[in-house]
């Protein structure tokens, strides 16, 4: 088997507010075509550390390389331009516009008005939201809202998509669609999921890596993790000792 390239990785990343280490020395590597789990309970670094990736937060030590380039410095607007899509937990849609309307904002730029309209419509299909496509995007449900903002971070055709808690506040049958989703996408887009969700994350993960108190506590397969004693205890809240 062809050895996958190497995609993203960090570099002893630490992240310091004042006098609290949110995210401490994290190496951390994704290969093209992975879909990766990023997971830890409450303030075990996960959002510090996403947003180290994604441009909201610049590192106090270390370095985030995508492709071998280093974006440590890099603000929000251009690391989306080098090809990596973000979803934060809010979903940032326009109410007021229909859901095509919404997709084809994103889907125009640098696109004739045919080929955005392809897109538009493929993109539709694969969230499955044809037919709510000319709904007033304000009139969604929770997890519809979601979907959309996922449509539209894939009409940029990112590389990368970075996923911040992606099923918070869905029904179970939302959660379900989410993760069967997930999936779709990882078949030609790299992921990293970042969830605190265990039940979720089951559904969708092979690789996880779990961060406990800004570092990283251990990374294998979602079958040895749901074994793995000492993340048993930092999720019933018994913490090992540093």
């Amino acid at each position: 088997m062809t050895e996958r390239a190497l995609l993203l990785e960090t570099m002893d990343l630490g992240m310091r507010f004042g006098g609290v280490e949110a995210v401490s020395g994290v190496n951390f590597r994704l290969t093209e075509g992975e879909l990766r789990c990023l997971i830890g309970p409450n303030g075990a670094g996960k959002s510090t550390f996403f947003k180290l990736l994604t441009g909201q937060l610049f590192p106090t030590s270390g370095k985030v390389l995508y492709r071998g380039r280093d974006i440590s410095g890099a603000e929000t607007h251009e690391v989306a331009r080098l090809g990596i899509g973000i979803k934060t937990q809010v979903p940032s849609v326009f109410d007021g516009l229909s859901v095509r309307e919404n997709i084809w904002i994103a889907a125009c730029r640098g696109r004739s008005t045919r080929r955005a309209n392809e897109t538009v419509d493929t993109i539709l299909s694969r969230i499955a939201m044809v037919g709510a496509a000319d709904r007033v995007v304000g009139q969604l449900a929770h997890g519809q809202r979601q979907w959309l903002e996922l449509g539209i971070v894939l009409a940029a055709e990112p590389e990368l998509i970075l996923l911040d808690e992606p099923a918070a506040g869905m029904t179970h049958e939302e959660v379900a669609r989410t993760a069967e989703l997930i999936r779709e996408i990882n078949r030609t887009r790299s992921l990293i999921v970042v969830e605190h969700d265990m039940q979720f994350i089951r559904m969708i993960a092979s690789k996880v890596t779990v961060l406990d108190r800004g570092r990283v506590l251990v990374e294998d397969s979602m079958e040895n993790i749901l074994r793995h004693p000492t993340v048993r205890d930092v999720y019933l809240g018994k913490r090992v000792a540093a």
